[in-house]
């Protein structure tokens, strides 16, 4: 008796990041797309809460109650009055430590897996509440599709797209770490005098119309150059990537993974295999969005209620 679910990964193709505020966050206009890349979480009945994993990279993510999947579970858990007594298995395939939302992909999947195995009846605005509590980017891991998320990125305003944008992802060869990443964007930003971070018009258009061009022209990550400074051969994977005819380049999120966004599938075919051949990055995907949030794709056939804690 287990229930799986497929979470997507994710791609910003707006990242406009505020000045720091007091409590160390910083305001965003983030504009996510989620992509075709996948992590599949299970979660079976158990003696104890406990997080298995397997897929590429697997070994660099937490198997404790670290892991946002746990916690994930362990916050349903207490809303409910219940015990958290469940097997985590992730099965990996979404970058780790890539920019690209794994970690916060599987706090969602875990989330709405423990929510159909318990039978606990959650509404969608309770949902979206523990996942904001879990993450930023939690809660589009959960909706999917291409949404605007303000304050930390948590609140949500489901977008139009018109079309879909197909996109090959570069991973480099090491992570990066994302409060190292901010940490880097307030020194660089230092006696700078920031903007207050807003969605862009062009690009909310261009999503909208489903132009993959008009994209191109208008995609942003204010975080690219603290990226970059971090890990300066970045810099060498974005030319490769548009030396092969991507419309355009940028960092995914915090990095280190990046995002080419191209006209069609063929020209993904050929962006990706020119960035494998460049020797610049240690793997290559091509992926397509928007793509579904986090879906049940197997469940018992009947509820499963356990004791309450």
């Amino acid at each position: 008796m287990s229930v799986t679910v497929r979470v997507p990964a994710k791609v910003n193709v707006q990242l406009a990041v505020g000045a720091a505020r007091p409590d160390g966050f910083h305001d965003l206009a983030n504009v996510f797309l989620a992509v075709g890349l996948y992590d599949e979480v299970t979660v079976t009945p158990a003696d104890e809460l406990r997080v298995t994993c397997a897929g590429p990279d697997a070994a660099q993510v937490p198997l404790d109650r670290t892991n946002l999947a746990a916690r994930a579970a362990e916050a349903l858990a207490a809303r409910y009055g219940r015990s958290d007594a469940v097997h985590i298995h992730i099965a990996k395939d979404i970058p780790v430590a890539g920019g690209m939302a794994g970690g916060s992909a599987d706090g969602a999947g875990a989330l709405v897996a423990c929510d159909a195995l318990w039978g606990t009846g959650a509404s969608r605005a309770e949902l979206l509440d523990i996942c904001a509590e879990l993450g930023s980017d939690v809660p589009f891991s959960l909706v999917g599709g291409a949404a605007l998320g303000v304050g930390r990125g948590e609140k949500l305003t489901a977008l139009e797209t018109g079309g879909t944008f197909h996109w090959v992802f570069a991973m480099a060869d090491r992570g990066l770490s994302t409060p190292a990443v901010f940490r880097e964007f307030d020194r660089l930003a230092e006696g700078v005098d920031i903007p207050e971070p807003v969605a862009s018009q062009p690009l909310l258009d261009a999503l909208a119309k489903g132009d993959p061009d008009a994209l191109a022209a208008a995609v942003s990550n204010d975080l690219q150059p603290a990226a970059l400074s971090l890990f300066p051969e970045l810099a060498d994977t974005l030319a490769a990537g548009r030396t092969a005819g991507a419309l355009a380049a940028l960092v995914s999120g915090s990095g280190p993974t990046t995002a080419f966004l191209v006209r069609d599938p063929e020209s993904a075919a050929k962006v990706a295999q020119a960035l494998a051949a460049s020797g610049t990055c240690r793997t290559v995907r091509t992926a397509a969005g928007p793509a579904a949030g986090a879906t049940v794709i197997d469940r018992p056939s009947h509820e499963v209620h356990g004791t309450p804690a």
